[in-house]
């Protein structure tokens, strides 16, 4: 199905679906008309530097001046460098960057500035249970050495050896109570 511009008779070449507050509003735009509302991305499959050297030239604006002053101690790169590059210089920077980043990243990830991970859906959490287990049997095992419960320790190690090398086949609780 062909689009015709929203502003104009022009044939569409950029198309845009957008949630606002529940409501979904469609752009459908020409060449001259997406480039004055900012969708000027050509390629659909940009390199993630130009995205974010968009991003960040797009939402940079409203920054204070007092952020593009600050300067990596590490490697002497500046945040308004940073802005022109979309490149951090080190690890380093993270930190000295830390205020303005964490807001660029909240409105790029809606609201999350930290990685919290993902648990794959095939595994089930099954990674998660182990890394219990494996403190489980840890607490127990030390526990064991306190008591100066010897064979208990030792089965308690043995097992706690099979399960971080990632078999998982032993059965943590085979040596009995402690």
């Amino acid at each position: 199905m062909k689009y015709k511009c929203d502003k104009c008779d022009r044939p569409a070449t950029y198309h845009a679906v957008e949630i606002v507050k529940g409501k979904k509003i469609e752009k459908h735009l020409c060449d001259q008309h997406a480039a004055e509302d900012g969708m000027g991305i050509k390629s659909a499959h940009a390199p993630i530097n130009e995205l974010l050297t968009n991003f960040v030239k797009a939402t940079g604006s409203e920054k204070p001046a007092a952020s593009l002053d600050l300067a990596c101690q590490d490697c002497g790169l500046s945040f308004s460098e940073f802005r022109d590059k979309s490149l951090l210089g080190c690890p380093g920077c993270y930190a000295a960057f830390e205020a303005p980043l964490s807001s660029l990243l909240e409105r790029a990830h809606e609201g999350g500035s930290h990685h919290i991970g993902k648990t794959p859906r095939r595994g089930g959490g099954a990674g998660e249970q182990r890394q219990l287990q494996i403190t489980r049997i840890r607490k127990r095992l030390d526990d064991a050495v306190e008591a100066e419960d010897y064979e208990l320790a030792a089965q308690l190690r043995d097992d706690l050896s099979e399960l971080e090398a990632g078999s998982g086949g032993g059965n943590p609780g085979s040596g009995g109570a402690a």
